[in-house]
């Protein structure tokens, strides 16, 4: 394999998760091309030996771009990390259906759409992996966050049923749900909060929401640097045998813990305390 590793493609590369995941792929001796809408964000990448392509998820045209550009310089593409991600904070009743259709084309149908593109090869070979990054969100919900809760929740029963269709062509499909990580992805939701439901019935819930949004984005916040997903996707590409999921980041394995233990009424009590 080109540089004795495996041909990986990263989406959202240009920050956060996706930075890291693409920078740790490499360092493990991994041929990588990230892909985002920022490509001059991918600059660290290059520098490091990586390749950058600019693209949009959600538009077709890029989707097919990026995957022939791989498969024209390097033949294939073994390993696909759907981590580009996108989200909206605000009552479900308030969010405009137009934003929320775009939450779950870069969350769920781009991802889909991409693992539609690089299949057909994985499976003439006979193996490849996919990684899709979730969330803590994929399975636990918060109040204001409906429309993003929802997207991840439909990636994941996605995987589910994807990682049951391919295994018999080798093709591996892997879930991560990251916890408290330190990214700018959340940095407008105080904003978005308060400009949505920050002014209407749900204005009591939105406001001390958007008071903890503001404090998590703070430097003396609790979270985990998003080197610990990166790790974690490089451990599930050498794995001969991954696990379907893997619950990593501050508060990940806690959260989904204290999820599956409690009845939902309780649990609803517990996440609504305050607002």
């Amino acid at each position: 394999m080109t540089g004795g590793g495996r041909v990986c493609l990263v989406t959202g590369a240009s920050s956060g998760i996706g930075r890291a995941t693409a920078l740790a792929l490499l360092r493990a001796g991994h041929t990588v091309y990230g892909a985002a809408r920022r490509a001059e964000r991918m600059e660290p990448l290059v520098k490091a030996g990586g390749h950058a392509i600019g693209a949009d998820v959600t538009r077709e045209e890029d989707l097919q771009r990026v995957v022939r550009t791989v498969v024209d310089a390097q033949g294939r593409v073994d390993v696909l990390v759907n981590n580009a991600g996108s989200a909206v904070y605000g009552s479900a009743e308030e969010v405009p259906i137009a934003r929320a259709r775009q939450v779950f084309d870069v969350n769920l149908f781009g991802p889909a759409r991409l693992t539609q593109l690089v299949l057909p090869g994985m499976r003439e070979r006979g193996s490849g992996t996919i990684v899709n990054i979730s969330s803590i969100g994929g399975e636990i919900a918060l109040p204001l966050g409906a429309w993003y809760h929802a997207s991840k929740h439909a990636l994941e029963g996605y995987s589910d049923s994807l990682r049951q269709e391919v295994a018999r062509f080798g093709v591996r499909v892997v879930v991560v749900q990251p916890g408290i990580i330190r990214t700018d992805f959340q940095d407008g939701t105080p904003r978005e909060l308060r400009e949505i439901s920050g002014h209407g019935p749900y204005r009591a819930v939105a406001e001390p929401m958007a008071r903890r949004a503001e404090q998590a984005n703070g430097p003396d916040f609790a979270a985990s640097d998003p080197s610990v997903v990166a790790a974690c996707v490089v451990r599930i590409v050498a794995a001969p045998a991954p696990r379907p999921r893997y619950a990593v980041g501050r508060l990940a394995k806690v959260m989904l813990g204290v999820n599956r233990l409690l009845p939902d009424r309780l649990y609803d009590k517990m996440v609504t305390r305050g607002a």
